[in-house]
């Protein structure tokens, strides 16, 4: 019984192996499908997107410290 048990997994095994080994090729390029559209697609969005998110922030800060500037009487942290 056990050894009929561990022909039946041993089947599986085999069918489960060829699935895999038929499916591969396909996979392989719906992967490269994917690296290409993350390269050509999402990378430039998310590059655009940062250059203004900092160039924003840039601008904020420069701004706060044109205020920190003007209560504390300039750059050098206050009057002496």
């Amino acid at each position: 019984m056990n050894d009929q048990r561990g022909r039946g997994f041993e089947e599986f095994g085999r069918k489960v192996d060829e699935k895999v080994t038929q499916a591969m090729p396909r996979l392989e390029e719906d992967v490269k499908k994917v690296i290409a559209y993350l390269n050509n697609e999402v990378v430039p969005d998310v590059r655009r997107n940062s250059v203004k998110a900092l160039r924003l922030a840039s601008e904020q800060l420069a701004k706060l410290a044109e205020g920190f500037e003007r209560h504390t009487g300039g750059p050098s942290g206050g009057s002496r």
